[in-house]
């Protein structure tokens, strides 16, 4: 093809996948799309990179039973990047996508044109980039790893045919590129390592222009020695033996890293992989013509396609079997023909067939089974030979028939098909919603369709609405014991506790009984053991059902000993128990299977920070900011620790984290009120007054920013406007005996109401017999009333109680000095009464 018309046909190419995808910048993360970006930590820049090369796609270390053992660093790398940008503002996510869908297709192109005329390539690149088939692969941004894949899988292929020749060396620079490519191919997809399949078959029919017929009629001649071992023939076996040995090596690594385990895999993942013969091997071979069918006829796409969505073909009578049969004749003479065939046409069919089959053979559960029925972003890398195979065939039909123009009707028409069904579908991923929402109307049989809608509303706390499609979820699928998890859930939502409870156990009920010889933790998905750890969560609410909730957390336990979230969960159990040795030991197990989780530093810290061991208490929650630095409690229960200790040298970095805790809760009224206790101790009176509101207008009745407005009014000659808020305090918690001696003092120093005063104070000891502040200021209000007599009494009981306070004492002194002048004074005026009776008696006398 020529240098300009390659630049013409690249450039329609980019400017129509910009036309069909450009809607998808207004999509947000989705599905699958929660976990891998979300919910990883390793796009965080506090996670070390290295993590991507020992890590799953999700974030799970590749050791892990948990795992799912899809390893894909270069893919998480790229998303990585896209974080560091933008975080997770998705529209730079998809435009990532959409510009790699748009390099994929104009290297699909340049591909095509090794094989066909202009004409043919461009259509093929046409159909491959309006294809609705790669909406999920391109919208979906969890498909980025298909997008990588693709780009690398086709340069692979292009190094190798750099390095092949029928009368050629071996180019062992691009043979090495080739391998490289691949190596990063799988590290973005698996599917990836299948570009070797593809490069075989082109060493063999294409370079080398055999035939399987040629084979077969040479290879007794070469094995007997009667005729030499063409030199080109040994060549092209050195080059296959490379990329053997090379895949074998890149196999042997993989297998390494995934920690040489499977992934585990439910029933519902995949219905036919736990079936019997014949229901499974008919099943999965039925599964063959639906995936062709979505490449030839794709108006109903779907996100999700497990569970109940096609039922098993259980018997060899089903009519569904006869589209197998159909299938594997179409496929089989179109294999027959392009490999005993040595003519131009039969090279273009087995290249397309290649492309076609080769990568889809890792999904197509015929050799092991995969945790999916059908999968529309896998197709992404089959689809390329599929693109190939009908513009080879609209090729065709234009020069037997000479139909041009109606062949050019017929390609335009779908063209517009395909890209205006990518535009609409589009649409179907902007949210959870929209999106579970038309998969339901394509698969109504599917329960995990209708849990997802629900967990969609859920995410709105539409609780009411999330509940009917859980309870469909469980509808169409009774066996499902994640649906009763989330019925559970969505009825503890609802605060009917008592349906909740009756969901979660019907949830375990579900449960696989135990076999003995056989290990639990490989028969059931660990996520189902939430129905016993939401149970136990539930029922801990009620102090007298705490030891239950142990016993169903350490039954828990017994099923997978390595299930973090139990022994989290129970070390809080263990501690409202007030056994705090054994839920300290509980959490440094959850540690041992997972030193990565900041939640268990975070708990082990507050474990000493109630032991009073602040240091030990800083260490753990510093590492649990180590790990997580956005882990809000930790950073709160740090900042709130270094406010309470009165370091003026911390004040700034305790002031930093709050603000932190504001930047993700903003309407957290803790943060606030500590910030504002912080600015107290600053001497910034107006930001503290400021952040108090700011606290009580989030939370009104927020019982210390009510009394610490109050106190910073009352030391700032503010006392009158401190009397609102103290009032609605004491008609919230009447029994807040500061707010009654506050209040008791600024009536008595500053409204000169005494009887009020006293009544605060009555108040206070009636409350708190002990309180020694509130005993002595009644014990002032009698002074000021002028009862001496009883003041004395009061102070003596008081000094009693706290005979070191020398104030009260000297409070009493000089009550005493007081009575004692009194009755001096009453003496000497008894003795003048007496003087003034006696005289005049005297005087009477005379």
């Amino acid at each position: 093809m020529e240098k300009n018309k390659l630049h013409i046909y690249s450039a329609i190419v980019v400017a129509l996948v910009t036309v069909c995808y450009h809607n998808a910048l207004q999509c947000g993360f989705v599905f699958d799309d929660i976990s891998a970006i979300k919910d990883n930590k390793d796009l965080r820049p506090s996670s070390p990179l290295s993590n991507l090369l020992w890590n799953d796609f999700w974030g799970t270390p590749m050791h892990k039973e948990g795992s799912h053992k899809s390893y894909r660093p270069i893919c998480v790398l790229s998303f990585r990047i896209n974080y560091g940008l933008g975080e997770l503002d998705p529209m730079g996510y998809h435009l990532v996508n959409i510009i790699l869908h748009a390099v994929v297709s104009v290297m699909f192109l340049k591909v095509c044109t090794l094989f066909f005329n202009d004409t043919t390539s461009f259509i093929a690149s046409l159909l491959f980039a309006l294809h609705p088939i790669h909406t999920e692969a391109v919208t979906g941004v969890v498909g980025r790893a298909e997008l990588l894949a693709s780009i690398f899988v086709l340069q692979a292929f292009k190094s190798y045919i750099e390095s092949t020749g029928k009368d050629q060396p071996i180019d062992w620079f691009h043979l090495v590129m080739t391998m490289m490519f691949v190596s990063l191919a799988t590290m973005c997809k698996e599917q990836g390592i299948t570009v070797v399949g593809v490069c075989c078959v082109y060493e063999v029919f294409i370079a080398q222009k055999l035939s399987c017929f040629d084979l077969l009629q040479n290879a007794r001649l070469w094995l007997s020695g009667k005729v030499p071992f063409p030199g080109a023939l040994k060549l092209s076996f050195y080059r296959i033996l490379f990329l053997a040995l090379g895949t074998f090596l890149l196999l042997a690594v993989r297998l390494k890293i995934m920690g040489s385990t499977l992934p585990v895999f439910t029933n519902f993942d995949n219905p036919a992989s736990q079936a019997q013969f014949p229901a499974r091997h008919l099943t999965y071979w039925y599964l063959l013509p639906i995936n062709a069918w979505l490449l030839l006829c794709p108006s109903k796409l779907c996100c999700d396609w497990t569970m109940g969505t096609i039922p098993l073909v259980e018997s060899v009578y089903d009519p569904r079997n006869l589209a197998t049969v159909l299938f594997i004749l179409v496929l089989g003479s179109l294999v027959l023909y392009a490999v005993f065939n040595s003519n131009h046409l039969s090279r273009q069919v087995i290249m397309c067939l290649s492309f076609l089959v080769l990568p889809f053979i890792p999904a197509s559960n015929l050799f092991f089974p995969v945790g999916f029925v059908v999968a529309e972003r896998i197709l992404y890398m089959p689809s390329m030979g599929f693109c190939m195979l009908v513009a080879l065939a609209f090729q065709l039909v234009n020069e037997k028939f000479g139909a041009k123009r109606h062949v050019f009707a017929v390609i335009s028409l779908l063209l517009i098909a395909y890209g205006s069904k990518t535009f609409m579908r589009n649409y179907d991923w902007k949210s959870e919603y929209t999106l579970f929402e038309s998969g339901i109307k394509v698969n109504t049989q599917n329960a995990k369709l209708w849990n997802n809608v629900g967990h969609a509303l859920e995410s709105e706390e539409r609780h009411e609405e999330a509940l009917q499609y859980f309870l469909q979820a469980s509808r169409v699928q009774p066996d499902d014991t994640g649906a009763w998890i989330n019925v559970g859930r969505a009825y503890k939502n609802m605060q009917d506790y008592e349906k909740a409870e009756e969901a979660y156990r019907h949830a375990i009920t579900l449960m696989p009984t135990v076999v003995p010889g056989k290990m639990y933790t490989t028969r059931i998905a660990p996520s189902y053991l939430n129905a016993y750890i939401n149970l136990a969560n539930l029922i801990k609410n009620n102090n007298t059902r705490l030891e239950e909730a142990d016993t169903l957390f350490q039954r828990v336990l017994t099923m997978r000993p390595d299930l973090t979230t139990a022994h989290i969960n129970r070390g809080d159990v263990l501690l409202r128990l007030n056994r705090s040795f054994e839920a300290e030991q509980s959490f440094r197990t959850a540690l041992e299977h997972d030193q990565d989780n900041a939640d268990i530093h975070y708990n082990l810290g507050v474990i000493y920070l109630d032991r009073g061991e602040l240091r030990e208490a800083f260490q753990y929650f510093n590492k649990a900011l180590e790990l997580n630095p956005d882990h809000i409690q930790a950073l709160f229960n740090t900042a709130v620790t270094m406010q309470e200790s009165r370091n003026p040298g911390l004040r700034t970095e305790a002031t930093r984290r709050l603000k932190k805790v504001l930047a993700q809760d903003p309407h957290n009224a803790k943060a606030f009120f500590n910030l504002a206790a912080l600015a107290m101790d600053s001497g910034e009176t107006d930001q503290a007054e400021m952040l108090f509101k700011k606290a009580l207008e989030i939370e009104p009745l927020f019982r210390g920013a009510l009394f610490n407005i109050a106190l910073l009014y009352s030391n700032n000659n503010r006392s009158r406007e401190a009397v609102p808020y103290l009032q609605t305090l004491l008609n919230a918690y009447p029994r807040h005996t500061k707010s009654w001696i506050l209040l008791g003092d600024i009536y008595i120093n500053t409204l000169k109401q005494v009887p009020e005063a006293k009544l605060c104070f009555q108040k206070t000891v009636e409350i708190d017999p002990t309180n020694i502040q509130g005993q002595h200021n009644l014990c002032v209000i009698y002074v000021e009333e002028g009862d001496l007599v009883t003041a004395k009494h009061c102070l003596e009981k008081v000094v009693q109680m706290a005979p070191g306070e020398r104030y009260i004492r000297k409070h009493l002194e000089i009550v005493r000095s007081r009575i004692e002048k009194q009755e001096q004074l009453k003496l000497k005026n008894k003795q003048i009464n007496e003087d003034k009776h006696n005289n005049s008696k005297r005087f009477g006398a005379k």
